[in-house]
């Protein structure tokens, strides 16, 4: 039998659909990590996000507290106004988050799941296809399957002691202490377990870290980024520099550039199919980021302190331009098309300060256009502070912060060369001094059975995914536009990647798997979640997830007529 992601349970019309092709894997097999293990330098990196998190907020509401004591009260509503409307925001965010999770209700298709996994099944099928027809005449089924049990008085007890404790959290703005102390917990308690808890510790460790760097990422840019523009612009408004506000400003870039640094990090590490980004590759990509973020904000800080209201709408301007070119590129992380609209409109303001990858492919054409254009525009904006700049600033001055813009630019594009030419986890990018080969098609690449073992799956972050107009073009035997980097010349050549295993429970994902620099459906979608959590903690072996493959014409109509 089968379950749909909305809890009926279903007849499997096609209980063995056609799989991609198998492939064997370009990497070598010792580059892949021999097993998902929490480590010392994660738990280290963890605590030194808290420490991020922590020196940013405390340090804009002492600023705050110190404009207000210094009378300057408009200073201070400003500072305190991008304080608080974004952390409203990321807080309601993450009670819903929690509430969905900690809901009493679960799908009975999880419910499903877990009985059959329980029964020691060793070909059981879960399909996440959602389709009326398919559960019709199984409901008296789906009345007979076990519900979990709701407990006594003292299993109610804690669960009302747990929703006043997490709305306490929430209200005292303390979401993201919490996600990160639990996100601790959860990858000690996988060090400290056997092997099938350590896994399942592994998998909720995973998804709490895909969590909270969301939330950061969104309280980052919401927050951070403003609050950096505001106080350059008070600084050099004001032609000089108060410690508090030199503290302030530093913080919040530092908060930029590691959120940016450690959502990719954390993307990386939730892709089975994908290397992880070492610790080295992460510090040169929070440089790179720090020094363009700074020669950004730097740039609009300079511009702002003369022209106000030509800063805002050229913001404005940037802002919808960025948008729309988003839209344009069809990116794919939402269900409905207003959602997209709403996800691409916030990637808008994360394109006004640094480039952020959002959509499949090769990104190297719209990477270089984008850079391009903030160039121009920091040298435009720099270059009309400097000619109508007030007679308070002296050419001294003037000419040391237009070095500062330059060099500080100049640095990040240094360090962005550095990564993608020495520390990307892929190896270098193609064009900058290796060869390129394509390879087969798309869904051969990252379909679960050809990538790794099914003991390797990770799982780590909140929709599904659409057909595409291009995936709906190509069939059987049509190459995707996939590269992969060859092995070097005189290197060991690459062995090919053992079969995988077919037994145990497989969790079937009726939609696409989403490749990088997307996440996976079941991070994202979080039923998916609880399926694969209970299915895992009965099962006595690690549940396989399986995408569906559009290499054949077929798969494809039948996915399209049923999502």
């Amino acid at each position: 039998m089968a379950a749909k992601s909305d809890g009926a349970p279903i007849p499997e019309r096609n209980e063995n659909p056609p799989e991609c092709p198998p492939k064997s894997d370009q990497r070598p097999p010792e580059c892949r990590p021999a097993e998902l293990r929490y480590s010392v330098p994660d738990c280290c990196w963890t605590l030194c996000a808290l420490l991020v998190f922590f020196s940013d907020g405390a340090s804009d509401l002492w600023l705050a507290a110190d404009y207000y004591l210094r009378s300057n009260y408009w200073c201070f509503a400003l500072t305190l106004v991008f304080i608080i409307v974004p952390s409203v925001v990321v807080q309601v965010l993450s009670f819903r988050w929690f509430a969905y999770d900690f809901s009493e209700s679960v799908d009975s298709g999880t419910a499903a799941a877990a009985v059959v996994a329980a029964t020691g099944a060793e070909e059981s099928d879960f399909s996440t296809k959602d389709s009326g027809e398919r559960g019709a005449g199984r409901t008296g089924e789906a009345a007979e399957l076990p519900r979990p049990s709701t407990g006594g008085g003292a299993r109610g007890c804690c669960r009302a002691f747990m929703w006043l404790f997490q709305a306490i959290v929430h209200v005292f703005q303390l979401a993201q202490v919490w996600r990160y102390v639990h996100a601790l917990y959860l990858g000690v308690q996988s060090r400290w377990r056997g092997d099938h808890e350590r896994r399942h510790f592994y998998w909720r460790m995973m998804f709490e870290s895909a969590d909270i760097s969301m939330l950061r990422l969104l309280e980052s840019f919401l927050k951070s980024a403003p609050q950096l523009v505001l106080q350059l612009s008070i600084m050099i408004q004001a032609s000089q520099v108060l410690p508090l506000q030199g503290l302030s400003a530093s913080a919040s870039l530092i908060s930029l550039a590691w959120m940016i640094a450690s959502y990719q990090k954390v993307l990386r590490d939730s892709r089975d199919d994908k290397l992880p980004m070492t610790y080295k590759a992460v510090i040169v990509q929070i440089l790179w980021h720090l020094f363009t973020i700074g020669a950004r904000t730097m740039a609009f800080a300079l511009f702002a302190s003369v022209f106000q209201l030509y800063f805002g709408i050229f913001i404005v301007a940037h802002w919808c331009i960025m948008t729309f070119w988003i839209i344009q590129g069809e990116t794919d992380f939402c269900m409905s098309k207003w959602e997209e609209i709403i996800y691409n409109m916030m990637v808008g303001i994360v394109y006004v300060f640094c480039w952020f990858s959002v959509r499949e492919g090769r990104t190297r054409c719209r990477m270089l256009i984008y850079s391009l254009t903030v160039f121009i525009e920091n040298v435009m904006l720099t270059t009309v502070w400097y000619l109508y700049r007030g007679s308070r600033t002296s050419d001294f001055y003037a000419v040391i912060m237009v070095c500062v813009v330059a060099s500080s630019y100049a640095l990040g594009t240094f360090f962005m060369f550095v990564y993608y030419c020495l520390l990307h986890p892929d190896g270098p990018v193609s064009g900058w001094g290796f060869v390129v080969e394509k390879e087969g098609p798309v869904e051969a690449l990252a379909s679960p059975t050809t990538s790794l073992p099914p003991d390797l799956v990770s799982s780590p972050p909140r929709t599904l995914q659409r057909t595409k107009g291009l995936d709906r073009e190509q069939g059987p035997g049509v190459d995707g536009d996939v590269f992969q980097v060859r092995a070097a010349r005189g290197g060991q050549a690459p062995v090919p990647h053992p079969t995988p295993r077919t037994e145990g429970p497989v969790i079937r994902i009726d939609l696409p798997r989403k490749k990088y620099p997307a996440w996976d459906a079941h991070f994202i979608d979080r039923r998916l979640r609880k399926t694969i959590l209970v299915l895992e903690s009965a099962a006595p072996v690690t549940p396989r997830i399986q995408y569906r493959c559009l290499s054949t014409l077929k798969e494809v109509m039948e996915y399209e007529t049923t999502v």
